[in-house]
């Protein structure tokens, strides 16, 4: 299992001078972690709306200011063109280039969202005992397109992405309501058991992401993703959007203890 202890400032660091470039599971011990959307302006209030008639797969923690870069509520100082591992551009909704430095790409009148991660309530998982299977093996979460559809707003619209962690039975409940106290971090799970009810088919073969065994006493369990953006625009089809790429977040400087409800 590998755990990064340090301050997200340090992490971050590394991950801007190109050091770190892998996911983010198990990074920044103790801190909020968050999915990246940038979307030209003209666009950015359909999707503000759409996160906001969507609150389980895109919880909102930060808005930037028009053509800014820097997340200062939840990280003075940090550059969202740099501080993420890896990021995907989307063109006309294809997938248009996969870079570890937007820089180049990056225009002024940008506005980029972050929205909870799961990430975030994984620690108060293993807090509880319960086993996460690719924190202990350093591997990505998986995550799937599901059948859900999400409400619509404006251009935007499209299904639901999941990710899925193997639970043992017993655990599930507790599973549940500890992630539960995380609303702005997805918070408890939207499926419990029968992946085939969600439209997910294949649990070996995820959309995104690394395959995880399921055991004879595991049950999967679903929570909302913020991959959903990236499903959205393959639908919606912008012009123009930025994401991070699955898996490899923005820690923030944010403790865990500010989205938890209780």
């Amino acid at each position: 299992m590998t755990i990064d202890t340090r301050h997200p400032r340090e992490i971050r660091a590394d991950i801007r001078r190109g050091a770190l470039t892998g996911v983010t599971a198990g990074l920044g011990e103790g801190y909020v972690q968050a999915n990246l959307a940038v979307l030209p302006k003209e666009q950015a209030y359909d999707f503000l709306l759409f996160c906001q008639r969507n609150p389980r797969p895109c919880p909102v923690i930060e808005v930037t200011d028009v053509g800014s870069p820097e997340p200062a509520g939840v990280a003075p100082g940090a550059d969202l063109r740099t501080d993420l591992p890896r990021y995907r551009i989307y063109k006309d909704g294809a997938l248009a280039d996969e870079v570890t430095d937007i820089t180049p790409y990056w225009r002024d009148d940008l506005v980029a969202f972050l929205l909870g991660c799961s990430f975030t309530f994984e620690w108060a998982l293993l807090e509880a005992g319960i086993p996460l299977w690719h924190i202990a093996h350093g591997k990505n979460v998986a995550m799937w397109r599901t059948s859900i559809a999400c409400r619509p707003a404006g251009r935007f619209h499209g299904p639901m992405v999941v990710s899925m962690r193997p639970i043992p039975s017993e655990l599930v409940p507790r599973a549940v309501t500890v992630s539960a106290r995380f609303p702005n971090a997805h918070g408890a799970p939207v499926h419990v058991g029968d992946p085939a009810a969600i439209g997910v088919r294949e649990l070996d073969r995820p959309d995104y992401g690394d395959a995880q065994p399921v055991g004879p006493r595991d049950v999967p369990v679903f929570w909302a993703c913020g991959v959903t953006p990236q499903a959205v625009a393959l639908a919606s089809r912008p012009p123009f959007m930025i994401t991070h790429s699955p898996g490899h977040m923005f820690i923030t400087d944010l403790p865990n203890s500010a989205l938890s409800v209780l």
